[in-house]
């Protein structure tokens, strides 16, 4: 688990650097990266629940591990109180807000697509 979320955490690392945020600015790197993250655990949990017999250890190591490291929801509350006490609240509230509807629909649309690709492929 621990190399997992070591190659996760250097992958958001990578998200960051290849896109820089302003200080006051909306953090779109994170937001991406959750929002992808959140997508590929709605895959992920799809296709080793109803798809692959995945080995027990899959789940932590890619799951918790990979994706854990790489989804970053405590720099997202980094952010927001960052963004708050800097004086753009409206900015912070809309991040907090965007994020959470962004991570919910990413992951429920990822696994409904992943679904309907599967009984596409098995029909």
């Amino acid at each position: 688990m621990a190399v997992g979320g070591a190659l996760g955490a250097s992958a958001r690392y990578g998200a960051s650097l290849l896109w820089p945020v302003a200080a006051d600015g909306f953090p779109w790197s994170t937001f991406a990266v959750n929002a992808v993250g959140c997508a590929v655990i709605g895959v992920f949990m799809v296709l080793i629940t109803e798809v692959w017999a995945a080995h027990r250890l899959v789940r932590p190591f890619f799951g918790t591990g990979v994706l854990g490291g790489f989804t970053t929801f405590s720099t997202y509350a980094v952010d927001i109180q960052r963004l708050v006490s800097g004086g753009h609240a409206r900015t912070g509230l809309a991040y907090l807000a965007l994020t959470l509807l962004a991570a919910l629909a990413a992951v429920w649309g990822a696994a409904w697509t992943t679904r309907r690709l599967v009984a596409w492929r098995r029909s």
